[in-house]
C-alpha cells in the first residue's frame, strides 16, 4: 500500500479538490448554535409580547370596570334621595370614592346627569365598553400610556345594579397610567423571567439534542475531507434522524474510503495496460509488416496460413485499441452538428462490412431526415451495432444459404430521433442479454473485447441519449438507439 500513496494521494486531490474543506466549515465556528440562541431570543420576545398586550388590556378594561361599578352605587344612592338632591360636598365625596369625574345613567334614551361634571380643559375620549372592539381593547392601553396628562376618558357600560340603557362615567387618566405602567412594569418582569427560563431550557435541550451531534458530523465530514483513510468516530446508537444521519456518513465514508482505494489500484493497472498496449501495437505493427512480406512467399503452406494470422493480429490490434478506449477517464464531449441520417448510415455500413454480396443493409430511412449528433461518434456506434449484427449473422453454423440482412430504420417520435438495428441472426442467449452493456461482456463466441456496446452506450448518454437492447431471440436481434433532437 505505500507504493500506492502517491496514486492515492493524486486520486484524492482530484476527487477532493483544494478548498472543498473550506466550503465545509461555517464563516464561524458557531454559526449554528448563534443562530439558534438568536431565534429563541426572538421567540421568547414574541411570547413576552403574547403575554403582556392581553393582560394590559385585560387591566385596563377591568380598572375602568371598577370605576363604573363605584359609580354606579354611588348613583343609585343619589335616587334614593329626595329628589335626588345632594349637596355639592356630598357629590364631591362620592365622585372621589368613585375615582369620577362625572356619572350619566342613560334610560329610554333620556340622559340623566347625577352627579356634575367639573370644566375639562380637554375633549374626552369615549371607550363603549358595550360593544365587541377586540383591537380597540388591545391598543386602548398603549393610547392610555402615551396620551396628555390632562385626558379624561368618558366610558360606557351596560349597569349592573340598576335599571336603564347604559351608566356613563368620566374619568382622569393619570391615575389609570400611573398604575398600567406599574402592572406593565411588573407584568414584563415576570414574564421576561419566566420567559428566559423556558428559553433557557429550549436551548439548553436542542444544544444538547441538535448542536453536539452535528458538532460531530461536521467534525467527522472536516477529518475525512483532510484525511481520507483516518478513522473517525464511531456513530452513535441513537434511534432518531440525527442517529441515521451518522450511521449512514460512517457508511459513505467507509464506501469512498473503499473506492479511492479502488480507484487508485486502478490507476495504476492503468498505467501498466497503457504501457504494455504501446509495445503490443509496436508488436502486432511489427508483425503486420511481416505478414505482408510473407503474402509474396510461394509456398502454398504460407498461403494458407496468411488469412488465419491476418485475422489474429486485427483481432489483437482491435483488443488493443478498445482497451485503451475503455480505459479514458471520459469520453470527449459530442461536437454537435446536424446532418442527414441516410449517408451517415451507408458509410457506417461500409465501414461494418455489409455488402452486396455478403450480409447487405437495408434502410426504412425517410430521405429528409436529420440528426443532431457528433458524427464522428455517431459513426462509431453505428458501425459497433453493424458489425456485430454481421458477425453475428456470419457466426451462426444454422444458416445455410441465406446470407443475412441488416435492417436499419428512423423515425421522430417524441422530440427524439430512435435508429433501429435489427439483424436476422441467431440472437442472443438469455444468460447475456440482461449484461450485455457491461464491459467486457460479448455475446458472441468469437474474439470480441466485449467493449463496444458499453462504448457505444457511454457515447449516445453523452449525447443525452441512450442504448437499448429491445428484443432478441432464434428471428434476430434488435437494438435501439434514441437521441434528443
Amino acid at each position: 500500500m505505500s507504493e500506492a500513496r502517491p496514486l492515492l494521494n493524486d486520486v484524492r486531490r482530484r476527487i477532493l479538490p483544494t478548498g472543498w474543506r473550506d466550503r465545509l466549515r461555517f464563516n464561524a465556528p458557531d454559526a449554528l448554535a448563534w443562530r439558534l440562541l438568536l431565534l429563541t431570543v426572538a421567540f421568547t420576545a414574541a411570547v413576552e409580547v403574547l403575554i403582556v398586550a392581553p393582560s394590559a388590556a385585560n387591566f385596563h378594561e377591568r380598572w375602568l370596570l371598577d370605576r363604573l361599578q363605584s359609580a354606579e352605587l354611588a348613583s343609585v344612592g343619589v335616587e334614593a334621595l329626595p329628589y335626588s338632591a345632594v349637596e355639592d360636598d356630598t357629590a364631591e365625596q362620592l365622585l372621589a370614592i368613585g375615582g369620577v369625574q362625572a356619572v350619566v345613567v342613560g334610560d329610554q334614551g333620556v340622559r340623566r346627569l347625577l352627579l356634575q361634571a367639573p370644566n375639562l380643559p380637554r375633549t374626552p375620549e369615549l371607550i363603549d365598553l358595550r360593544r365587541d372592539r377586540p383591537l380597540a381593547r388591545l391598543l386602548d392601553p398603549w393610547r392610555t400610556l402615551s396620551g396628555h396628562p390632562d385626558r379624561s376618558i368618558r366610558v360606557q357600560a351596560r349597569p349592573r345594579y340598576r335599571s336603564g340603557d347604559f351608566i356613563e362615567v368620566l374619568a382622569p387618566a393619570e391615575p389609570l397610567k400611573v398604575e398600567l405602567r406599574a402592572f406593565l412594569l411588573n407584568s414584563l418582569l415576570v414574564s421576561l423571567l419566566l420567559s428566559l427560563v423556558a428559553g433557557g431550557l429550549l436551548y439548553g435541550g436542542l444544544a444538547f439534542l441538535v448542536l453536539q451531534p452535528l458538532r460531530r458530523v461536521t467534525r467527522s465530514i472536516e477529518r475525512f475531507a483532510l484525511d481520507p483513510d483516518a478513522e473517525g468516530d464511531p456513530p452513535s446508537d441513537r434511534q432518531d434522524e440525527i442517529g441515521r444521519v451518522e450511521r449512514e456518513l460512517a457508511r459513505m465514508q467507509d464506501e469512498v474510503r473503499q473506492s479511492l482505494r479502488s480507484r487508485a489500484r486502478l490507476v495504476a493497472l492503468g498505467e501498466a495496460v497503457a504501457k504494455i498496449n504501446h509495445d503490443l501495437r509496436n508488436m502486432l505493427t511489427s508483425a503486420q509488416i511481416a505478414s505482408e512480406r510473407l503474402a509474396d512467399s510461394p509456398d502454398p503452406q504460407v498461403a494458407k496460413a496468411l488469412p488465419r494470422l491476418e485475422r489474429a493480429l486485427g483481432r489483437a490490434a482491435a483488443l488493443s485499441r478498445n482497451v485503451l478506449e475503455y480505459g479514458r477517464s471520459e469520453e470527449p464531449e459530442p461536437q454537435r452538428g446536424r446532418f442527414a441520417l441516410g449517408p451517415a448510415v451507408a458509410v457506417a455500413a461500409e465501414d461494418a462490412g455489409l455488402s452486396d454480396e455478403g450480409v447487405r443493409l437495408t434502410r426504412a430511412i425517410p430521405a429528409r431526415l436529420t440528426v443532431h449528433a457528433d458524427p464522428d461518434q455517431l459513426h462509431r456506434v453505428l458501425v459497433n451495432l453493424m458489425r456485430n449484427a454481421r458477425q453475428a449473422i456470419e457466426g451462426d453454423a444454422a444458416r445455410v444459404g441465406r446470407k443475412g440482412v441488416v435492417r436499419v430504420s428512423a423515425v421522430h417520435e417524441g422530440g427524439e430521433v430512435v435508429i433501429r438495428v435489427a439483424d436476422d441472426g441467431p440472437g442472443i442467449p438469455p444468460r447475456l442479454s440482461d449484461q450485455l452493456f457491461k464491459p467486457f461482456v460479448s455475446g458472441r463466441s468469437s474474439d470480441g473485447t466485449g467493449l463496444g456496446l458499453t462504448i457505444s452506450r457511454e457515447l449516445a448518454v453523452n449525447h443525452g441519449g441512450d442504448l437499448q437492447l429491445v428484443g432478441t431471440g432464434p428471428d434476430g436481434t434488435t437494438f435501439e438507439l434514441r437521441l434528443p433532437d
